[in-house]
């Protein structure tokens, strides 16, 4: 309809003209892309691998917004190192509008006491934070946690241990875990040295919360007592599959779900030992120097310390009940002592009746390196 038909010649220099365009829109991307990936490498010290993928979210074909960041956030005290490591978190805030979007997000955190050297550190690992709504998201969540705390410091305190408080929707997380805690008689002083010192626990899936909190119950530990909190927190440092492969491998060892439970209750750290450390330290203890897997579960704080202390204490032990120098000695006095410590207990102690005794410890220690070099090579 209406238009002249085509001449001789017409289509093939129209699809030459089509080409031609597209060619120079294909230039001017490729330009811009480069200018992108020489402006990170140059100006930001990106390697030329990360500034290439730092390009594939961010275009910008001219410098004066990302100048403008990176002289907003040098004014602000962030140093080098922090500007580098904020832009790879957040490279978006590149083409940010510094002064109406970000300036008053960092007025307000110094408003309500933080100091700007405190402030660079938690953005530069945290710079997800800036691209969060200061009225409708940090405002509301910074007066939530101070109305708790009844405190700025405080609130500040538990904002520079995990940021990320600042930002989940209380509603579906805080609230919700809070009750969990309430609800299976947890003292609200309790709640809230909980919250300012880990407040991460708070973020955690309320429904697996609850399943952790009832675990730890099982275990015999009180809810009112602080210890009750800090099991809840050596649980929610790992999965429930990972939980459950654990307790495996002490089962594996012969221990009961009893005998498991009062091990944690005793050493709580014990339920955070890698299922390798507690398969090596029970197989050089069970079956290398004799002792009893039930006697393990009584002092499991022996599964905390390190091989390199074990072995050499362990082979110097048995040295000292041949000699007739001790009848008995008990895992955590042998295991737990520190180095000077044990020295004066057992090697000192008995100088005058066997002289070479620190000579014999000291062999020990390089049997111990030893075996320790040939399990990493």
């Amino acid at each position: 309809m209406g238009g002249k038909p085509l001449q001789p010649g017409q289509s093939s220099n129209l699809l030459i003209f089509k080409r031609s365009i597209g060619l120079r829109l294909f230039s001017n991307s490729s330009n811009g892309h480069s200018f992108m990936v020489s402006y990170l490498i140059n100006k930001c010290g990106f390697s030329p691998e990360m500034a290439s993928r730092v390009s594939n979210f961010v275009h910008f074909e001219t410098p004066e917004k990302p100048d403008s960041l990176i002289v907003f956030l040098e004014n602000h005290g962030f140093s080098q190192t922090q500007i580098v490591k904020l832009i790879k978190r957040e490279p978006t805030l590149l083409l940010s509008d510094t002064e109406k979007t970000l300036l008053p997000k960092l007025e307000f955190l110094y408003s309500v006491g933080f100091s700007r050297p405190e402030l660079a550190k938690l953005l530069s690992s945290h710079s997800h934070l800036l691209k969060y709504s200061l009225k409708k998201q940090i405002i509301p969540s910074f007066n939530l946690l101070r109305d708790l705390f009844q405190s700025d410091d405080k609130t500040i305190k538990a904002i520079k241990r995990f940021a990320g408080i600042l930002v989940y929707d209380s509603k579906s997380y805080l609230y919700p875990n809070m009750n969990v805690l309430r609800g299976n008689g947890v003292p609200e002083s309790n709640i809230l040295v909980l919250l300012n010192r880990y407040p991460r626990t708070f973020l955690y899936n309320p429904v697996r919360l609850k399943e952790i909190v009832e675990e730890v119950k099982v275990m015999g530990i009180n809810s009112s007592t602080k210890k009750f909190l800090a099991a809840v927190i050596a649980l929610t440092s790992m999965s429930k599959s990972t939980l459950e492969r654990k307790f495996d491998v002490y089962r594996r060892w012969g221990w009961s779900d009893q005998e498991i439970h009062e091990a944690f209750q005793r050493y709580l750290s014990c339920i955070e030992v890698s299922e390798d450390k507690i398969m090596a330290i029970m197989d050089f203890l069970v079956n290398k120097m004799g002792y009893n897997s039930t006697l393990i579960a009584k002092q499991s704080s022996v599964l905390g310390r390190s091989l390199k202390r074990i072995v050499p204490r362990a082979l110097f032990a048995r040295e000292l009940l041949s000699l007739g120098l001790v009848s008995n000695l008990t895992l955590s006095v042998l295991f737990d002592t520190s180095e000077k410590v044990f020295i004066r207990m057992f090697v000192d102690r008995f100088v005058n009746k066997a002289p070479d005794l620190l000579k014999l410890y000291k062999e020990k220690l390089k049997i111990s390196e030893k075996k320790n070099r040939s399990e990493l090579g």
